[in-house]
């Protein structure tokens, strides 16, 4: 008598299931993206806009006629960093600021972020802006300190606080916060939000499709079991 090697319909209906389940879990929307609260440093370009600095205002030497920014927010990183809001130029925040033969004078933008990204139970003090009259080889740390201490650091030089703000915490990692929490739209404003505006975080239009496929490969697979019990 000769046997007949037959195939469990089991088989592929238990890898047709798990082809579904990993289309619905492509499908789910990701999990709130983390975010850190601190002191981002900024340098002003010869157009007048602000870019983000690629170094710490330690090793940055602004020169003579050069403005820096600081601005506290909560941010995921430096493409979504918030910009200072101050628009302010060397000539209007030194103008009343002498040059002096050796030194150089540095203007510097201080924002100290909105109520949204204070830390619990503190204020943001107002924005300003203030020269400092510096020595020629003096950093961006240095202009810093002397026109708004105290300053902290931590243990890795992270800069902590400006003029005694925020009071306590450094680089803490929060939640991440929307354009309207800190008041204006992040570094990256033009970034596309046509994902959110056709439909939220439900499934995409790919998913649909993708459980499309497996009920056809469903009904064939039935079909074919169907056709291996006929005599």
């Amino acid at each position: 008598m000769t046997l007949r090697r037959t195939r469990s319909p089991a088989v592929p209906l238990l890898a047709l299931l798990a082809a579904l389940a990993c289309v619905l879990g492509l499908g789910a929307p990701a999990s709130a993206a983390s975010a850190y609260r601190y002191w981002s440093f900024w340098e002003r370009t010869d157009a007048g806009a602000w870019q983000y600095a690629t170094r710490g205002p330690a090793l940055a030497r602004p020169g003579d006629g050069e403005v820096a920014g600081f601005r506290f927010a909560v941010s995921e990183d430096a493409g979504d960093a918030t910009r200072p809001r101050a628009t302010a130029d060397f000539a209007a925040i030194c103008a009343g600021t002498k040059a002096e033969a050796g030194r150089k004078r540095v203007g510097l933008v201080i924002d100290f972020g909105t109520a949204a990204d204070a830390p619990s139970g503190e204020r943001p003090p107002r924005a300003r802006t203030a020269c400092a009259r510096v020595a020629g080889d003096a950093s961006a740390a240095d202009a810093l300190a002397a026109v708004a201490k105290p300053l902290r650091y931590d243990a890795s030089a992270l800069l902590c606080a400006i003029a005694d703000y925020p009071r306590h915490g450094c680089g803490e990692q929060v939640a991440a916060t929307s354009e309207e929490a800190s008041g204006e739209p992040s570094g990256e404003a033009s970034r596309e939000t046509s994902a959110h505006e056709d439909g939220g975080d439900g499934p995409s239009v790919g998913v649909f499709a993708g459980v499309g496929v497996l009920v056809v490969l469903a009904a064939g697979i039935g079909w074919q079991t169907l056709r291996r019990r006929r005599p």
